[in-house]
């Protein structure tokens, strides 16, 4: 029998994956961020001042936190490694970068946020690793093309290791269930940025 908790996942899931083809019509622009003091610190401003990025990093290290300490370590472990490696191989590609979907991550981990849904660790470990291995490769390709390379990658990775830490230890210690609720009201604003970025990709 289908567990009943899973089933608002499969339906995020279903529904993004569905209008997926609408937000590739059109060329992403890189917008990498200039330090002058190296490429590792190019890629840490890159991923801090990058909201495509940053924010469903924010997301998934807020649902990690809700559900356990076990989904956080998990996470903390995954999802900067996949990163890595996306990069790596999409420095390696020098593929054009396409439309990087953003929205599609801003609606389906924050609406996990929202809904709290209780997701298996084998789950969140698998939804992890594709979200590392997505974004990864959209800034690899990116930094492929503008000159930071693996250095670069290698310093999104440490910030992405950074931000997932802090925010699963803020986190787990919340017991108060008005603060739980808050961590939710976060998801579902999450949620309505992916869903405007999505409007404004087909208006555009």
């Amino acid at each position: 029998m289908t567990d009943h908790r899973i089933a608002p996942a499969r339906a995020l899931l279903a529904a993004a994956f569905s209008l997926a083809p609408v937000s590739i019509a059109s060329p992403a622009e890189a917008h990498l961020i200039t330090t002058g003091l190296g490429p590792v610190y190019d890629g840490i401003s890159h991923f801090a001042l990058t909201p495509e990025d940053l924010v469903p990093v924010l997301a998934l290290a807020l649902f990690a936190g809700l559900r356990s300490k076990k989904h956080g370590r998990r996470v903390l472990v995954v999802l900067p490694t996949a990163w890595l490696l996306g990069g790596i191989v999409g420095l390696a590609s020098r593929s054009p970068v396409s439309a990087p979907m953003a929205w599609m991550s801003l609606v389906l981990v924050g609406g996990l946020v929202a809904t709290d849904v209780k997701l298996s660790l084998p789950l969140t470990t698998t939804l992890a690793a594709i979200l590392g291995l997505f974004h990864g490769f959209q800034d690899g390709a990116a930094m492929a093309q503008d000159g930071p390379g693996v250095l670069g990658i290698i310093g999104i990775a440490a910030n992405v290791f950074v931000v997932v830490t802090l925010v699963i230890a803020f986190v787990v210690t919340l017991r108060a269930g008005w603060s739980r609720i808050a961590v939710r009201v976060a998801g579902s604003w999450i949620v309505a940025s992916g869903l405007l970025l999505l409007g404004w990709s087909l208006r555009s």
